[in-house]
């Protein structure tokens, strides 16, 4: 296999600031927190599937607003996964783990580097300031 498999994911905040993180259920990073996404469907934008992911992943319904990154991740087999990241805000539903997610929480700056985390996500989420906080690591 090899290629580029487009995909999408939603930076969701709630009104503390808090972000949206989905225990991931099935490999890459099976076990590890991370934000709610997934690959794009045939003839979907990346802002569409994000939504549909996060819908999918943890029940909310949401809007998705401006891309915050795009990243690349090299699966090992020859494939690449080019992940865009979206700032989301809730628009309604109720939280619960679902499809690929094992589980689902909110959680704060300060627990990240107590999660375990897809690589770099903490990273990420700080460089796009989503905690405004503007911290660098």
């Amino acid at each position: 296999m090899s290629g580029v498999v487009r995909a999408a994911s939603a930076i969701i905040l709630d009104d503390r600031r808090r972000v949206l993180l989905v225990l991931r259920g099935h490999e890459p990073e099976r076990g590890r927190w991370s934000v709610p996404g997934g690959r794009c469907e045939p003839g979907e934008t990346f802002a569409e599937a994000a939504a549909r992911e996060a819908l999918e992943e943890t029940g909310l319904h949401v809007e998705i607003h401006e891309e915050l990154w795009v990243v690349r991740i090299p699966t090992g087999d020859g494939r690449t996964f080019e992940v865009h990241d979206f700032a989301a805000t809730v628009l309604g539903g109720t939280l619960r783990p679902g499809d690929d997610a094992d589980d689902a929480r909110w959680a704060s700056d300060e627990e990240l580097d107590a999660l375990p985390l897809t690589e770099d996500l903490a990273g990420h989420l700080r460089r796009a300031d989503v905690f405004g906080t503007r911290r660098t690591n």
